[in-house]
């Protein structure tokens, strides 16, 4: 059964670095675009980031544009999230989504996608 697995997340000051990664065993990885959604205490959960099959469409939330950036290595079947000046209102669970479908450019919408990840923790301190 194919899985994502998240792993990176963790406490860091405002301002710092963190590096999400998400794994599969899916032997098809290369075929799918991916995203990061978050979903912080009491709120619904948001799109991040999205990356097209290929990777040649990557598109990001306006609240981390500049700030955060996506990947995709098919070689590893990973997709990175690289967050960058973190701030305390980043804190949330990430979690990392697999497309519906095949060779798609990707969706904002979470109803684009059929298989999460459990999720990791992120909390920004100020």
């Amino acid at each position: 059964q194919v899985q994502l697995v998240e792993s990176g997340g963790g406490l860091v000051q405002a301002g710092g670095s963190l590096r999400l990664s998400c794994a599969t065993s899916g032997r098809a990885f290369s075929t799918y675009a991916m995203a990061w959604f978050r979903q912080a205490p009491g709120k619904d959960r948001e799109f991040v980031a999205g990356i097209s099959w290929s990777g040649g469409r990557i598109y990001y939330a306006d609240s981390v544009k500049g700030r955060f950036t996506i990947s995709k290595d098919n070689g590893k079947n990973t997709v990175y999230l690289q967050m960058n000046s973190l701030k305390p209102e980043d804190t949330a669970v990430y979690y990392c989504a697999k497309s519906a479908v095949t060779y798609g450019s990707g969706s904002s919408s979470s109803r684009a996608y059929d298989l999460w990840g459990q999720g990791t923790q992120v909390t920004v301190s100020s």
